[in-house]
């Protein structure tokens, strides 16, 4: 067997693993777009850089499983056939695995980066993910979404997030930041802002990381939560 099989053999382990975890029940052909991503990430990542991390055991972890775990709270707000747009996406995370998990929801994912955006196309048709799809562009540009969710990974402030995207969430949707610690300040400049408040602040837990994880959900002033923790 060779080191590659080897690889994709724990992998496919460790990735069952997880999932059970998180309370995902995964389809076999779930798992194989899942691992399949994971192997265009690497491949394209020695030519493109679209991520700093390389070695494929922390991609696994830091990449695959840590959008794995904002999965089920997500599921909490998005209606069936809800829209969701994965702002500052680089390379797909969370919305190549949100579009993996949850093939009923519309996911756009959206990066001013033109060889990020060119990446989630190719993943999305070597994949065969009908419900993704990528725009180039800066967010604050597009015209409005209409969106269950609106979220972002390592994007920005929670008030510039707030005020770049928050034009593209539906009335009673909601903003969604992952976070590692919790932002404090960054959470007093967006409610001094008054705009969008946060609504709740979520601790996930992500398999075999021992690091801290949050999902800040916003929401505009005056709203009522639908749902979220």
């Amino acid at each position: 067997m060779s080191p590659r099989e080897v690889m994709s053999q724990d992998a496919g382990e460790r990735l069952k693993d997880a999932c059970a975890a998180l309370g995902l029940v995964p389809s076999d052909e779930q798992l194989e777009q899942l691992l399949g991503y994971l192997q265009l990430l690497q491949r394209w990542n020695r030519t493109y850089n679209l991520t700093a991390i390389r070695d494929p055991q922390q991609m696994l972890v830091h990449h695959i499983f840590d959008s794995l775990a904002v999965v089920p709270p997500i599921s909490s707000a998005m209606p069936a056939a809800g829209r969701l747009y994965d702002v500052g996406a680089g390379a797909g995370l969370p919305g190549v695995i949100l579009a993996v998990m949850r093939p009923d929801w519309h996911i756009t994912c959206i990066d001013a980066v033109e060889k990020k955006t060119a990446f989630v196309r190719q993943v999305s048709g070597a994949l065969s993910l009908p419900n993704l799809r990528a725009v180039h562009g800066r967010v604050e540009d597009l015209d409005p979404g209409n969106c269950h969710v609106v979220t972002s990974r390592a994007f920005a402030a929670l008030d510039d997030f707030a005020r770049l995207a928050g034009q593209h969430v539906a009335a009673g949707g909601t903003l969604l930041a992952l976070k590692g610690k919790v932002p404090d300040d960054e959470i007093q400049r967006l409610h001094a802002v008054g705009e969008w408040q946060v609504d709740a602040v979520q601790t996930i837990q992500v398999p075999e990381l021992d690091a801290q994880r949050c999902l800040i959900w916003m929401r505009r002033h005056g709203a009522r939560s639908q749902g979220n923790p």
